[in-house]
């Protein structure tokens, strides 16, 4: 049965060696992890280090996530008024174009009345030229 001291002892062992892992490559580490017994000093030496790196590694990539994700939630809101904006101005381009589309016609019924109006007025030239005679 272990005693407090040898717990201890092995807790302090461990944090040595983990300041020790600490300058050292994570290829390095894993190598002296799977060259060592589970449960054994190194090992969870190793463990711990390479723990502790992967949680800084999802910490940092958190973060880095969230700063992604607000930019893009401002993206997306200055997308939205860029979009309406659009909306509005194909709206009034559409209302221009109905617009213009009932001036043509009237112009197109002008055009008809004026073309009539000659062709009287022609007829009545030439039936006035020849009633003269």
């Amino acid at each position: 049965m272990s005693t407090f001291t040898e717990d201890t002892r092995a807790i302090n062992k461990i944090q040595a060696l983990v300041k020790l892992l600490r300058t050292r490559s994570s290829e390095e580490i894993r190598q002296r992890m799977y060259d060592n017994p589970p449960g054994s000093p190194w090992w969870s030496a190793c463990k711990t280090e390479l723990d502790i790196r992967n949680g800084e590694r999802m910490a940092t990539a958190i973060a880095d996530t969230s700063h992604i994700l607000d930019k893009m939630r401002n993206s997306t809101e200055h997308l939205d008024g860029l979009t309406d904006k659009l909306v509005q101005a194909t709206t009034e381009m559409a209302d221009l174009v109905r617009g213009t589309k009932q001036s043509a016609r009237r112009m197109e019924i002008a055009t008809y009345v004026i073309v009539g109006v000659t062709i009287l007025q022609l007829f009545y030239a030439v039936f006035h030229v020849f009633g003269i005679r």
